[in-house]
């Protein structure tokens, strides 16, 4: 992990397998660094842990630094999210492809103090997507900001992220994912129990929600092993996102720039998993070992 040139070369390589050089189909001028070697830089710098764009510019390679502005690769890099995310889609499909197991949850993404929030202006551009309060019950705190729904198979691989404001319930995000996923097996904790929606769910797409019952509730029956079991890997990807992605440690001020870092951070943990299996032979989820 300590080269940054050999870690940007390997996920250019691996990016030019699955994607082209040019990813925007309208650009004034042909551009020094082309659209896939700007992904793939983020992607690297999100691997290396450096959030920091003004730490990332101090550490390039000249002949990566001649080739962009700092405040370009910033605005570039925000238009190029889409893409991303497609790259991260075409990662994830050839994981997912034969999956019939899925695991959904959430956790917050918190931007500021509460105590902060009634004076903080960031992410306030967009008045749909402003952010507020909420409460996250596994940990017990109340928090200011967004957070970040998504599902991934039961071997670690995330198949569909959404971030909303923090106080919309994790249950609602359900209602996106009748347009995403059929015919599967999606495994939640009991923030989505809810019998309307498990019927919604089944008889929409075949979708068969499975989530542990309430100890008080009527004919109560303790969860599947398995299914318990399987349901905590989200919870380690989240906590890989949290320690060596910094997932909650964001420096962008607009919220286009916000949501480009956290799809760039969840890529870039893709990238390494899909690199893991096809070229190193080895555990997908070992994050934290060399790429080269």
């Amino acid at each position: 992990m300590n080269s940054l040139t050999a870690n940007y070369e390997r996920i250019l390589e691996v990016l030019r397998k699955i994607s082209t050089d040019k990813l925007l189909s309208y650009q004034r001028r042909s551009p020094r660094m082309k659209d896939l070697e700007l992904v793939s830089l983020a992607l690297t710098a999100e691997y290396m842990g450096i959030d920091s764009e003004n730490h990332l510019f101090r550490q390039l390679p000249v002949f990566l630094s001649n080739k962009i502005e700092r405040s370009v690769y910033n605005r570039r890099k925000r238009k190029l999210s889409f893409k991303i995310n497609e790259i991260r889609l075409k990662m994830a499909q050839s994981f997912n492809e034969f999956e019939d197991y899925f695991i959904v949850d959430s956790m917050p993404l918190e931007i500021c103090k509460i105590s902060r929030s009634l004076r903080s202006r960031i992410y306030k551009e967009q008045q749909n997507c402003y952010p507020n309060r909420g409460f996250c019950a596994s940990q017990q705190m109340s928090f200011y900001g967004y957070k970040l729904h998504a599902v991934c198979s039961v071997s670690g691989i995330f198949q569909s992220i959404d971030l909303s404001p923090a106080s919309i319930h994790d249950i609602h995000f359900l209602k996106d994912i009748k347009e995403q996923f059929s015919d599967c097996i999606l495994l939640g904790d009991k923030g989505y129990l809810s019998s309307e929606v498990q019927i919604d769910l089944f008889n929409y797409v075949n979708i068969r929600l499975e989530t542990p019952k309430r100890i008080n509730q009527k004919n109560y029956k303790p969860q599947f092993y398995l299914f318990k079991k399987h349901r905590k890997r989200i919870e380690t990807l989240f906590s890989q996102l949290c320690d060596q992605f910094m997932i909650r440690r964001n420096y962008a001020k607009t919220f286009d720039g916000f949501k480009t870092r956290i799809l760039a951070k969840i890529t870039a943990l893709t990238t390494v998993q899909f690199i893991n299996k096809n070229y190193l032979n080895r555990n997908i989820n070992n994050l934290k070992s060399n790429i080269i």
